[in-house]
């Protein structure tokens, strides 16, 4: 089996999930990725050597392009899609696409031309059309503001993706002999995507336009022990607060660790703090702080006062299932969204705007360190399931027999 993506950590990481679970049953599997060292090392982990393609996602998430460039970056994802996925899916049963839209519509396209099973997947349903919910606006092509009903955003959110995608997927697909596609899309989403979330954190509701397969989250238990010198700062004090974005590189001002820092020493608690791309650092000598760099969180949040963090998809699945408040805020993308769910589901809160200040940030903490909001993280972790992973491989290895 081929799994293909390109994107950030939390394109990848649902990947290492399904390898490992997909090794247990004795299927063979390759992942073709990014080349970033810590992917590489998340797979190997697994059994796995990773099929680099394309360019570093975290060099490419640091340039930081505007928005007039996301056609020629897309067109680059596209070209490097179709010359390493064909390689790589030479001799496989099955193709699993996902991660950024342009990179799924190569992955696809590849499987199309060699007459391969695919499978589209996403890790967020914003990216599905539903009359429930709104469309992801891309960089540069926000809707109009007095647009209001979900069809027509739909529509519009279709006709950005073949302005921004189309052009360069048809032509890597016309130099292997495939016709055009004319809604990219949906050709992406094809009749019964895959939607690798949690139904509690993330619950979809069916529409008559395709038939959603919803796994479950993609994680992968994960048994490494946490540093000694971590462990010895857990054991001497009250649990911290845990501060980290993931690999959100925008974050990276001289503020922003400060701002947090201040902000939980406001509530008289201490503070883990994790470097992530955004290269976060301690900002003084306290005893009350502690750095860390590539940890197991499923290990780590159960014993946190609170989770502060950007509201990736699989960030917040790890500090749910934990059972720990949270406070989001969120960067960019489905971040927002899945702000809105944890503050919905009254297990943390969701700050206003991607930019926190001493104060706005010290309020949030507020309301998720709360015993209400602490029973109820309690509460809802009960709910998550666990199997998503077991779900997804069954699936794929019943598909080819």
């Amino acid at each position: 089996m081929l799994l293909s993506t390109y994107g950030s950590r939390g394109d990848v990481e649902p990947l290492v999930g399904l390898t490992a679970r997909l090794r247990e049953l004795g299927a063979e599997v390759r992942v073709c990725a990014p080349p970033d060292e810590d992917f590489a090392q998340r797979l190997a982990g697994v059994g796995v050597t990773l099929v680099p393609v394309g360019r570093s996602a975290r060099a490419l998430a640091a340039g930081a392009p505007p928005a007039s460039s996301l056609p020629e970056r897309a067109a680059e994802v596209i070209a490097s899609q179709f010359e390493v996925v064909t390689a790589a899916a030479e001799g496989c049963d099955v193709v699993v696409a996902t991660g950024m839209m342009p990179a799924a519509a190569g992955g696809l396209s590849v499987a199309e031309k060699l007459g391969i099973r695919s499978v589209s997947v996403t890790f967020q349903q914003l990216t599905l059309p539903s009359p429930h919910h709104r469309p992801l606006a891309y960089p540069g092509r926000p809707f109009p503001p007095e647009v209001t009903d979900n069809k027509v955003l739909w529509d519009l959110d279709a006709e950005s993706n073949n302005a921004l995608f189309g052009a360069a997927l048809n032509t890597n697909r016309a130099s292997i002999g495939l016709p055009p596609v004319d809604n990219v899309r949906d050709y992406v989403i094809g009749g019964r995507p895959w939607l690798a979330t949690d139904p509690v954190l993330d619950p979809w509701r069916p529409t008559p336009d395709f038939d959603v397969v919803q796994t479950g989250a993609w994680i992968v238990p994960d048994h490494n022990p946490l540093p000694a010198g971590l462990l010895a700062f857990l054991d001497v004090g009250t649990p911290p607060v845990y501060v980290g974005f993931g690999s959100m590189p925008m974050l990276a001002s001289a503020d922003i660790a400060r701002v947090a820092v201040d902000a939980v020493r406001a509530q008289g608690r201490r503070v883990v703090v994790a470097r992530g791309w955004a290269d976060l650092d301690l900002i003084d000598d306290g005893d009350d702080c502690f750095v860390i760099g590539e940890i197991n969180q499923q290990a780590l949040f159960p014993r946190m006062a609170a989770v502060v963090h950007h509201g990736g998809a699989g960030t917040t699945t790890t500090a749910t299932r934990a059972g720990a408040p949270q406070v989001v805020v969120p960067q960019a993308a489905d971040q927002p969204y899945w702000a809105g769910r944890v503050a919905d589901l009254g297990i943390g809160v969701a700050h206003d705007g991607p930019t926190p200040t001493v104060e706005s940030l010290s309020a949030a903490l507020g309301t998720a360190l709360a015993a209400g909001t602490h029973d109820r993280a309690k509460a809802v972790a009960g709910e998550i399931r666990t199997d998503g992973t077991a779900v997804a491989a069954k699936l794929l290895v019943d598909a080819i027999g």
